[in-house]
């Protein structure tokens, strides 16, 4: 099965993109869903994450997000602690999902997930798509949809690496800077490309001296 991933910048709309990709049949593995789910009441990062980040888990057992949103995207050190309780568990979990989709015959999937680039795993994929929209859309998406203040909102912008340093190792490119009637066409020609009904896939080349 070929695995394409599917990321982009805060605000870029690459979930709309992946509710596309999944309402054309093309099934997706979300990192984010994957991120709530190890951290569910009662299972093991969330204990790891209690201990870890007082003060952000509440007696009931549930994690404050904003809370710890707040700790971790205001100081790297922070969030480099709380990606290395979650990340081994992440991937553990994408893997087991995308095997199973393979088991079940699906010949292609998307793993949308906001670091693939940040982590290098472009270089383990068959293809990267990379969402993008300009810096004034994505933040203007970000406080709408978030209710972050705006200076919360340029913090978790400026956390993840430039726009231009994914689309450099992107199998293809996705402006998302307009209307959702502008987006459609584009994603039908991604589609289309993975159905081998339009230019293929190809593995991206890793950076010179990886």
């Amino acid at each position: 099965m070929k695995v394409i991933g599917l990321t982009g910048n805060i605000g870029s709309g690459k979930s709309t993109v992946a509710r596309l990709f999944a309402a054309a049949g093309v099934p997706v593995v979300d990192a984010d869903r994957v991120a709530r789910d190890v951290v569910a009441p009662g299972m093991p990062a969330l204990l790891e994450i209690a201990a870890r980040f007082p003060g952000v888990v509440s007696d009931a057992g549930e994690l404050n997000r904003p809370a710890l949103g707040a700790r971790v995207f205001a100081d790297p050190d922070e969030r480099a602690a709380l990606e290395a309780i979650l990340h081994p568990r992440i991937a553990l979990e994408v893997r087991r999902r995308l095997q199973a989709l393979e088991d079940e015959g699906h010949p292609v999937a998307l793993y949308e997930a906001a670091l693939i680039v940040e982590n290098g795993l472009q270089r383990g994929q068959d293809g990267l798509i990379v969402v993008t929209a300009p810096p004034a859309v994505r933040l203007q998406r970000v406080l709408a949809r978030d209710g972050l203040s705006e200076n919360e909102a340029r913090q978790r912008i400026a956390a993840q690496l430039p726009e231009e340093q994914k689309v450099a190792v992107a199998t293809m490119v996705l402006d998302n800077g307009g209307a959702l009637a502008a987006l459609i066409p584009q994603v039908a020609r991604a589609i289309a490309a993975l159905r081998g009904e339009a230019s293929p896939f190809a593995k991206p080349s890793p950076p010179e001296g990886a």
